[in-house]
């Protein structure tokens, strides 16, 4: 499995009908607008470009509100119309709405070598632009470790990227440029991820290769899937396609036919390091929290047991006489904090955890949680997948295995820090 982004020469392992044709309905109130010739109807749509505002999280009030651009679809006319398929139509439509918002993202970073040099690299990503005052998002992975971030536009324009806030949990990071005042920014609003089905359209858009804003298309494979993209971070409830997505196309956008972002394109499984047909994309509703709070905090705020964990293995079992080896050790837990109101065990034998004398200390005796809202937890990295999208305040089902059976827990869950 293989990370869909360049970073030098090194990838990241894991990871025909009469009439005029609209493809997008306008709401009953709106007006139809007037054909207008194929030549310039993106002058058209440019012309008609009015500010739209989108709240990224409609269920939190105090969530950042996006400012958009949004124009309305004009119609083609009959004889340009009946030179395409439907589907045809529908690509061309959706790709003149959003290319010009998908921009190529370069990066200059050190990567140190075996003798302890630091050795220059580039790399290259996508990103799309969501936000008239500059804000792009890609994937983490794409500006990883960079300390310079270009970032270009459909115009040729290149500005220097700043980032706003990374979250390494999902794979989501957003940029921030500032072009001359009086730049006119397109867009990409965000659409439902919550309403997709298996078989429906998509459209992916970024710069595999460094092939600027090129346009793959393909259906949705399969809906929440679980991928592990290192060895302590699970992203749950990722959308699987078909559509071709390669070295480059990392954190451009997937669309659905209305052209609306469902899902951020983020890494494929290939043994060749190109598409073989299983791609996968980071949902848009992980997305638009995740943004929110690195727009407004730099960072995500997540709920958290106030407790210290050791990943269970053979070894610890057997040394301490389980009959179960998979789960995490509840080592310590905050003092009088949520945890230990709910009824959460620490340990309280302490042991060395490793070899010599600056081993940590552990302590061994506590509960052991081996599943979480009725999710399996086996290693830190479920552990931490499962409370991805939870909030401090939020309450968690916790099941522990104690005295050799299993106990169940309402945990409040803490700020993490």
């Amino acid at each position: 499995m293989l990370i869909a982004g360049i970073a030098g020469a090194a990838l990241v392992a894991v990871f025909a009908a009469s009439g005029y044709i609209f493809f997008f309905r306008p709401k009953i109130e709106d007006t139809q607008q007037p054909a207008v010739s194929a030549d310039t109807a993106a002058e058209e749509r440019i012309s008609h470009e009015i500010l739209v505002e989108q709240q990224l999280d409609p269920a939190d009030k105090d969530s950042f509100t996006l400012q958009t651009s949004s124009a309305p679809f004009v119609a083609y006319p009959a004889d340009f119309a009946a030179s395409y398929t439907q589907d045809e139509l529908q690509n061309i439509t959706v790709y003149e709405k959003c290319n010009e918002a998908v921009v190529n993202i370069n990066t200059q970073g050190f990567n140190i070598n075996r003798f302890l040099q630091p050795v220059p690299y580039e790399g290259s990503g996508s990103g799309s632009v969501i936000d008239v005052r500059g804000y792009i998002l890609t994937n983490t992975h794409v500006i990883a470790n960079a300390y310079k971030i270009y970032v270009s536009l459909a115009d040729g324009s290149q500005y220097e990227g700043e980032v706003i806030g990374s979250d390494t949990e999902s794979d989501i990071a957003v940029i921030k440029i500032n072009p001359p005042e009086g730049t006119v920014l397109k867009t990409i609003a965000f659409g439902d991820a919550g309403r997709l089905k298996v078989g429906q359209k998509v459209i992916a858009i970024g710069n595999p290769f460094g092939q600027e804003r090129t346009l793959t298309t393909g259906v949705i494979s399969g809906l929440g899937r679980p991928i592990q993209t290192s060895e302590d971070t699970i992203i749950r409830n990722m959308i699987q396609t078909d559509a071709a997505i390669n070295p480059g196309n990392s954190g451009g956008p997937l669309l659905d036919t209305q052209g609306r972002m469902i899902g951020v394109n983020t890494l494929i499984m290939s043994d060749s390091g190109s598409s073989s047909g299983i791609g996968f994309a980071v949902p848009a509703d992980t997305a638009r929290r995740v943004v929110s709070d690195l727009i407004q905090y730099g960072t995500v705020r997540r709920g958290v047991i106030d407790a210290r964990f050791i990943q269970l293995d053979q070894s610890i079992a057997r040394s301490i006489g389980l009959d179960i080896s998979e789960g995490l050790l509840v080592s310590e837990i905050g003092e009088d904090g949520p945890a230990a109101q709910a009824g959460l065990r620490a340990g309280n034998k302490a042991v060395r955890y490793g070899i010599g004398r600056n081993a940590p200390v552990i302590y061994l005796g506590g509960d052991i949680i081996v599943a979480m809202d009725g999710v399996k937890i086996a290693t830190f990295a479920e552990y931490l997948s499962v409370l991805e999208s939870k909030r401090p305040g939020d309450t968690v089902k916790v099941a522990v295995y104690r005295d050799r059976k299993i106990t169940e827990l309402s945990i409040v869950l803490g700020e993490n820090e």
